[in-house]
Parts: structure tokens; sequence; C-alpha cells
């Protein structure tokens, strides 16, 4: 056979070919226009059958498209490229300095802007401050070492490796690390660090078979040494009013056995605790934990109502600073991780920009600032915001997505669902194989220390010797005039 007929000879099959793929291309248009043509849910595909797709793929590609190519460096929410891009370089511990100037506008009513000394704190007279004792008054008190933690993420709203990461990192960044309303996990305790057991309104990790609080689970707890502190949740920022939701697909064998709950089947927490009802009861409900464990205990909330938090304070104030929470943890509404309503994620509660000053003010004027540390969260996952939060009385700053984007977190919103891409949300084995729990263990301690070099970095500037003396005298907030006031006067 010669060459000619033989390129002859594969001329015919690669058109046969193309032809029969075109014939196929054809009929499933033409399936497709006939599905689409007959259905009643879409009223685009029914009047724009096959085009009308596109809208739908344009819709889903567009929230992409804007991130990377047309949303402007300051400009996207919930955090924008610049706070990410932040984050993202400190957990790779590479260059965080910028240059040509600022891109955020300095003028925008509500920035914050630090007051620098002239006369900064040279590096001789830098100190570092002694851990902070939370729970003097319990048998075993615990001196927390660092302002700056990991704030509450359950086990199943996040992945194994993602936990196993943050367990990791925050052992070696001397943090500790809130196991969120899931339960413990034996991924929380591999890292060997601090924990803060958080229990949720359905009790998970501390109920007993009818879903009341179990004393037995609670000492066996805290026999555990990682487990430092105990947090009641009454509500959390991204849905204030309504309990924990893990949907049903994220609800494997393993989180159903430490749950208690049925494989495959939604965790829906109630909205609220059946024991706590008033702020009397609140107080009780704390108590008793602390009587059993022996450990602090305080609890989580979105300021929202705040009658109830000063009738809470004058019930201390009458039986006496002993029974007061050891913390209180103030979210804000605009904080949350996981699933949530949108009308409660976007409408309800207050942010920390409002709830923060007033109860750090309201403890101060019921003389319980000393006896009750504060602890905040809340989208502070930058130096100037963390360093925001302690100048307006916070003891301690607590951050959720800002060690999610440590871990690698793209911001994708895709929390919710099971098809996390970087594998810190999704249990699907194959999206979590990107994520290597000793390698973004190295990257969460990064961060954690970025922070609290940063943060001090601002401190010295204004003149002090240590973040935690940062106050009220070091910021300023610009007014709708382009002018700034003293915090004070707001």
């Amino acid at each position: 056979m010669t060459l000619d007929s033989i390129a002859y000879q594969s001329f015919i099959y690669m058109s046969l070919l193309f032809t029969i793929l075109l014939g196929l291309g054809v009929l499933v248009v033409i399936i497709i226009y006939i599905i689409d043509v007959k259905q009643k849910q879409h009223t685009i595909r029914r009047n724009y059958p096959v085009i009308g797709r596109f809208r739908y793929w344009f819709e889903h590609l567009g929230e992409f498209f804007r991130q990377y190519f047309f949303a402007m460096d300051r400009e996207e929410l919930p955090f924008n490229r610049a706070e990410r891009s932040w984050v993202y370089r400190a957990a790779k511990d590479v260059n965080r300095t910028i240059a040509f100037g600022s891109t955020r506008d300095l003028t925008e009513p509500g920035t914050v802007l630090f007051m620098n000394s002239a006369f900064p704190t040279l590096e001789e007279d830098i100190t570092v401050a002694d851990p902070l004792v939370i729970g003097e008054g319990c048998s075993t008190p615990y001196h927390a070492k660092s302002f700056f933690n990991i704030s509450g993420m359950s086990f199943g709203a996040l992945s194994k490796p993602a936990i196993q990461a943050l367990s990791k990192g925050a052992a070696k960044a001397g943090c500790w690390l809130n196991t969120g309303e899931g339960g413990l996990s034996q991924y929380h305790l591999e890292g060997g660090c601090d924990l803060v057991m958080q229990i949720g309104t359905a009790k998970y990790g501390v109920r007993d078979e009818h879903g009341k609080l179990s004393d037995e689970k609670l000492k066996k707890l805290a026999q555990l040494d990682q487990i430092k502190m105990f947090e009641v949740k009454l509500s959390q920022g991204a849905k204030p009013g309504k309990g924990g939701i893990l949907p049903a697909h994220k609800v494997t064998e393993e989180i159903s056995e430490i749950r208690g709950i049925p494989v495959g089947q939604a965790s829906i927490s109630p909205n609220g605790h059946p024991e706590i009802k008033s702020p009397e009861q609140l107080l009780e409900f704390i108590n008793h934990i602390r009587r059993v464990t022996g450990k602090p205990v305080g609890f989580k909330a979105v300021i929202g109502d705040a009658l109830w938090l000063l009738q809470l304070f004058e019930r201390i104030r009458e039986q006496g600073e002993a029974s007061a929470p050891d913390f209180i943890t103030i979210d804000s509404a605009d904080g949350g991780t996981g699933a949530a309503p949108q009308p409660l994620m976007d409408y309800m509660g207050l942010t920390i920009k409002e709830s923060l000053p007033w109860v750090v003010n309201a403890l101060e004027e019921y003389k319980l600032r000393q006896r009750i540390k504060v602890i905040v969260s809340g989208k502070l996952i930058t130096p100037s915001r963390v360093a925001w939060a302690l100048c307006v009385g916070a003891d301690f700053v607590v951050s959720g997505r800002g060690f999610m984007f440590a871990l690698g977190c793209i911001q994708a919103m895709q929390c919710n669902k099971n098809t996390c891409p970087t594998g810190v949300t999704t249990h699907d084995k194959k999206l979590q194989k990107g994520l290597v729990p000793m390698n973004k263990a190295e990257r969460v301690a990064n961060y954690h220390h970025a922070i609290e070099h940063d943060v001090g970095m601002i401190a010295h500037s204004c003149g002090v010797s240590d973040p935690r003396k940062l106050n009220h005298s070091h910021i300023r907030v610009v007014q709708q005039n382009g002018y700034s006031i003293p915090v004070k006067e707001l």
C-alpha cells in the first residue's frame, strides 16, 4: 500500500469519525431541545431551549470571575482580596510588605486609625506579657498564653484533615482551639493543643440518651488535661436565634457516632437550651458545669436585645462575683463559617463594632470587668482588626475564617455543601487529599505568629510595650465629614 493510499484511507476514517461525532452532537442538542421545551420548571429554558442553559452556567461562573478578574482589591465581601492576600502571605511566611502607598481609602466613614506615638517603644523596652488567667476561683484555672486563638468550628462542618491541621498548628503556636458544638473528636486531641469544649444547644459530646446534659460525660471530659475551659453556646454570628445546621450529606458514620445522631440525617440543633430560659437559669447552668468540672465556664452569644445581659449582671451583683461566668465570648452578626438561613445571616443581631464596646462598658459599670474576661470574634483576621478589638477592651480575639484561609480556603462559598475545592469543609476523600495536615499545621502556626508579631508592631508604634496595653486612647474613627474623632466620643 502506497503512502497516498494510506493518507486517503486515514482521511476517510477521520471524515467518518467527524460525521458520527457531529451527528451525535446534533442528536444531543435535539434531545436537550425537546427536554427544555417540555419541562415546566424553568421559564428561561422553556422559552429559549438549549441556549437558555448558558444563563445558569454563566451565573455559576460569575462568582469566580468576579473574584479573580473584576472585583478590586478592597471590594469583595465577606473578605476582600487584600485581606485574604495578607493571610495567605502570613501563612506561607513570605514577605508581607507592600509598596507605593495604601489602596485603602483612609477618609471613608468608620475607618479606624491608630495613633502613633512620637516616642515609639524601642526593642529593648518590649515586654512579653504573662499568661492571662481565666477562672481564678476555679480549682483548675486556665493560664492562657496567647491573645489570639482559634474559634469554634466543629468536626463535621470542617473535615478530618482540617481539624488535624488546626490541632497540630495550635499546639505549635501555643494557642487554644475551640471544638465547636459538634463534640470532641480524636482529631482535636491528636495535636496536643489546648482545647475549649463548646456545649451547643444539642449538647453533642456531653448528652445522655435523652439529649440532656450528662454530668458523667462532663466529668470524663474534665479529666482530660487538654480541655481547659467549657463554653456554653447560646447563639452564633452566622445565625443568631437558630441552632447549628449540618446538612445531611455531611453526616458521615464517624460524625454520627461522635454526635449520637443517625447517618445521613441533617443535624439541626435546637435554637436554644431547654434548661436556659432566663438570666437566672443561665447562671445556674454555668455554675453547675463549673462545680462538676472544676474548670472555667463561660458563654458565647451574639448581642441583640441587651436587656437580658443587664439582668444577668444584676443577678451576679446579688449573688456575688463567684457566681459570674469566667468569660463571655461576643460573636459578631457578620461572623459564621457554616450553613445558615440568609435572613438571619444578613439581618439578625449586632456586629462587634457596636456590641463589643457596649459589653465592655456594661461590665465596667457593674464592676465586673476584672472578674469576667471578654473574648470576641467576627471577621477579625488581620492585625489591624485584632488590634482594634484589644483597644476597645477585648482580652482575647478568636478567629475561624482567618485560620480557614491559613488552611488554604479560597472563599469558594461552598461551606454549606460537600464540594469545598480545598478540602477544608468537605468529607469527599478526593477533595480532602489536597489538604495535607502536617503541611497546613505549619501554615496555621505561621499565621498565628504573624498576627501576634504585627499586632505587637502596631502596639509598639503606639508607644506601649505589649499589645494588651492598647486602649481607647490609641484609636480614632473617621466621621462623615472625613475627619476623625477619638473613639471615646462615640
